[in-house]
């Protein structure tokens, strides 16, 4: 059986990826949660992960880091991970793809905590483009591949690597169009993101950088996390 390192389930949105995709697809694993500490646990981390980092994928012998290269090997051995279609699928890579290696305003101003609720002090035109790019593709997949996800019928990896905004547009607040709201709303009705979030919630640790990061962006209107 497949064993999936993740991190704490309130901050972690890397570890999401995977383990919305695995959960969605009944794709069996046994999760293994590495919390995060008070700063880098970087000897621990790497016991398990080359990198030092989660997630990581340990497959038998076969150790898979880095949620892009996990969905890849999982791909091999499971069909419904990309789309079928050969133009779906190249699509759904290249969104994917653009979210694992973009986006950067969107994930600094706005970083991953399930439980909290904030209006941010500063929207800058940095921001709103990221947002509004988000919306041009959102829609443009659901347009092309007649949705309800991003590249057709079913969820695939490429809705899975966007499964964490989903969870940033409800803490921030962030106003999309109507193709674009639902589509978030639709992810968050997931039962695996419904799961996620319940977990997050009951998690009384606090990542002081991460807190530090939230403050320093925005002002926490509600907590509704544990403790």
């Amino acid at each position: 059986m497949y064993r999936l390192y993740i991190a704490n389930k309130n901050y972690s949105s890397w570890s999401l990826r995977p383990w919305v995709l695995m959960r969605e697809l009944d794709i069996v694993f046994e999760e293994r949660l590495l919390a995060f500490g008070d700063g880098p646990r970087w000897d621990e981390f790497r016991k398990i992960s080359p990198s030092g980092k989660v997630p990581c994928l340990v497959d038998g012998g076969l150790v898979v880091w880095d949620s892009y290269a996990i969905m890849d090997y999982l791909a091999e051995q499971h069909p419904r991970v990309w789309p079928e279609s050969r133009a779906a699928r190249a699509w759904a890579r290249s969104a994917a793809a653009e979210m694992h290696s973009g986006f950067f305003e969107l994930r600094n101003r706005c970083s991953m905590s399930c439980g909290l609720r904030v209006r941010l002090k500063d929207h800058p035109a940095a921001l709103q483009g990221e947002i509004e790019r988000l919306e041009t593709l959102w829609s443009d997949g659901l347009r092309r591949f007649g949705g309800p996800f991003l590249a057709g019928a079913g969820f695939t990896a490429v809705d899975a690597f966007f499964a964490p905004v989903a969870f940033r547009i409800q803490t921030y607040g962030l106003t999309l169009e109507s193709a674009a709201a639902a589509y978030a709303e639709r992810l968050l009705q997931l039962p695996p993101m419904q799961s996620w979030y319940a977990e997050a919630l009951t998690e009384t640790f606090r990542d002081h950088p991460h807190e530090a990061e939230t403050l320093a962006m925005g002002t926490v209107l509600s907590d509704l996390r544990a403790g």
